[in-house]
């Protein structure tokens, strides 16, 4: 069906709505007719669309409307287990007497994220099963160990699963476990070259998703698409990035590089067996260089590559280039499968030769620094000082591009986020976009269907004395227990460090009766349920929580943010992004420091309201919010809750909340 013929979107939209069990709200018409204008004029949109809004079907409506092979992008694996699973069966079934035609769908992973038949039937390379302490791992009838049960099980669950996904094997693996049948894309031999190709679950998938309509993917698998020039992903005139927020972490993930001492001891073993003596030699005494350097190496960013690290890498680099060509030109008919192992040694020479030679180029556009983990040792590692103007040659180039998220707005605008990407102001955009113009985009907010200023109280404890670098924060502790108390529970504290979460929890474990659960001490899943299902509970932790956890209901009625989640000041790569900020004239604070936080307060404080039932307060336990310049800054990032500095007030309303919620459960 052409373009011209479709349907009324608002018809569309109602079909779909209709179909997974919603109701239609102001926003996500709104969303989908300016989806549905950037498809059409082929220019960029983004998107703030609130919890609650409907946000999938807000693109996927008009995106299935317009007819073209669409490109989903999103940063978790539940909204891509969402899109899949519900929305996408739900909303092609609802279209079709409208559309007259049936869009087909598909899910795309990387490579490693499929199991390997090749890796399965012939067993991983002998290093690998030697440093996971296996000699057959499919050899013992009855295995004891957990990570012998976990392959038996995947055998087993091999001649079953249709995909090899991962994701789709229930109750899941460990790492480790699935490791020993999963390759990486530089260590596949190639569907013309494996004996198993024909039956490649990776290539099967690929397959899928060059005849489908809409492509689920992920940032990351994204991010290789654009950045490594050989496309995974089938060609596509529209791209849809949901969880926009993340992308710019995800992309510089996948622009990073790393080398550590074990790593290149495990390419040393892989190559040995397979090339000359003399070229195997040559790497091994670069390699020892390399670890003597590494034993010595300081935690923090190398502005200036110093000699001694220069003449290791540039050791390293060069004998890896000899075991590449010696590859490629020697072979051992007494290796067993020599083209699998061949091809993993392969695979991972290249990328020491590829690290260590970016390192030794020293460019001003990477940033490079040491790392040292209590139980890993010493890494060295290479990111790109920026990303912008990768995503803006790359992602924004011959298709139109919509990026949507709860959190795009930052201070009031799309500016901090939109610059990030690599695109202009909007104020200052070309409007006669010219070959030399930045990409045309529009900033649009949809808001939510909640009423924030009335669901939620935003709570600044300025009272409290500034946080410091170290040591504890008693009278932080004190307010966080009265909070708490005064809730009955039903909080989910979010903490700037894995230690202060600690330190909050062995505290309140000792003042109050009310039970305490603490990242790390279960599975996140696990914990995230239990927070769900008994209301007296509180949950503490980091990171994962200010952006993971979905607990509509009484539950969660407080949510306690300990400080500013600045980056840490020691942090290589974004100490290093403010100063570049700062020697071009701009604000290199507010533009990386202030704009990390921002965003995640934003979708910290995203975790209150998830229904229109829900209550409650978020209490910010940092009185720079209201005290610093940048305070307001950071609160109109977050959701127009009605805000306040009174803690009498404040426990006032937790008390009537607790109240009300009790009574409601009885």
């Amino acid at each position: 069906m052409t373009e011209s013929s479709s349907p009324p979107l608002e018809d569309l939209l109602h079909a779909a709505v209709t179909a997974v069990g919603g109701t239609e709200r102001p926003g996500q018409t709104a969303m989908a007719q300016a989806v549905a204008e950037a498809i059409d004029d082929s220019s960029h949109l983004l998107v703030q669309a609130g919890t609650g809004t409907g946000k999938s079907l807000g693109y996927l409506v008009p995106a299935l409307a317009h007819g073209e092979r669409v490109v989903v992008a999103t940063a978790t694996l539940a909204l891509q287990r969402q899109l899949v699973e519900r929305d996408l069966p739900r909303t092609v079934e609802a279209l079709h007497p409208l559309l007259r035609r049936s869009p087909e769908f598909a899910m795309l992973k990387g490579r490693s994220n499929y199991l390997c038949l090749h890796r399965l039937h012939e067993g991983v390379p002998q290093e690998d099963a030697d440093e996971a302490g296996l000699f057959d791992p499919f050899e013992a009838a009855a295995p004891t160990s957990k990570l012998g049960k976990d392959l038996l099980r995947l055998r087993d669950w091999s001649d079953d699963t249709e995909t090899g996904d991962r994701d789709d094997l229930t109750p899941g693996v460990s790492d480790r476990a699935w490791s020993q049948v999963s390759v990486t894309s530089r260590e596949c031999l190639g569907a013309s070259k494996c004996a198993y190709g024909a039956e490649c679950f990776a290539e099967a998938a690929r397959e899928r998703a060059k005849l489908a309509d809409v492509v689920v993917t992920n940032h990351a698998l994204l991010a290789i698409d654009a950045i490594e020039g050989a496309p995974v992903l089938p060609s596509h005139e529209v791209l849809i990035v949901d969880e926009a927020h993340e992308l710019v972490s995800r992309v510089t993930g996948v622009a990073s590089g790393e080398l550590t001492p074990g790593q290149v001891n495990r390419a040393v073993r892989r190559a040995a067996k397979l090339v000359n003596e003399q070229a195997a030699d040559a790497l091994q005494t670069a390699s020892e260089g390399f670890e003597r350097l590494m034993e010595l190496a300081l935690p923090g960013r190398l502005e200036k590559i110093p000699e001694d690290l220069g003449y290791v890498l540039m050791a390293l680099r060069d004998a890896a280039r000899t075991v590449i060509s010696a590859l490629g030109s020697t072979r051992d008919a007494s290796v067993k499968d020599e083209d699998a192992v061949r091809k993993q040694a392969l695979g991972a020479v290249e990328n020491i030769h590829q690290v260590a030679e970016r390192i030794v180029e020293a460019s001003e556009y990477d940033v490079v620094w040491y790392e040292r983990h209590d139980r890993f040792g010493a890494s060295l590692r290479v990111a790109p000082l920026s990303v912008s103007g990768l995503l803006r040659e790359k992602l924004f180039e011959d298709r139109s591009v919509v990026l949507t998220s709860a959190t795009l707005k930052l201070g009031g605008d799309f500016n901090g986020v939109a610059a990030s990407l690599g695109l202009a102001p909007e104020s200052s955009q070309d409007p006669e976009g010219g070959e030399e113009a930045a990409p045309r985009w529009q900033g649009l907010d949809v808001g939510s269907p909640f009423d924030y200023s009335k669901q939620g109280i935003l709570y600044v404890a300025k009272h409290l004395a500034q946080p410091g670098r170290e040591g504890s924060r008693a009278d932080m502790l004190d307010e966080l227990a009265e909070l708490v108390e005064a809730a009955g529970g039903r909080t989910l504290g979010l903490f700037s460090s894995m230690r202060a979460a600690q330190a909050a929890a062995e505290e309140l474990r000792g003042r109050l009766d009310t039970p305490i659960l603490l990242q790390g001490e279960e599975t996140l899943g696990e914990l995230i349920r239990s927070f769900s299902a008994d209301a007296r509970t509180c949950l503490f932790g980091t990171l994962s929580l200010w952006q993971g956890v979905d607990v509509p209901g009484p539950s969660c009625q407080l949510v306690v943010m300990d400080r500013v989640p600045f980056p840490r000041p020691d942090d290589p790569l974004m100490s290093a992004r403010q100063k570049a900020v700062e020697e071009a004239g701009g604000n290199g604070f507010m533009a990386v420091a202030a704009t990390h936080a921002a965003l995640l307060m934003a979708q910290g404080a995203g975790r209150l309201v998830r229904a229109s039932g829900d209550r409650g307060i978020v209490a910010v336990l940092d009185p720079r919010v209201e005290r610093a310049r940048y305070g307001s800054f950071l609160r109109k990032s977050m959701p127009e809750f009605w805000y306040t500095t009174d803690r009498n007030q404040v426990r006032r309303s937790l008390a009537a909340i607790d109240a009300a919620a009790k009574a409601q459960e009885a």
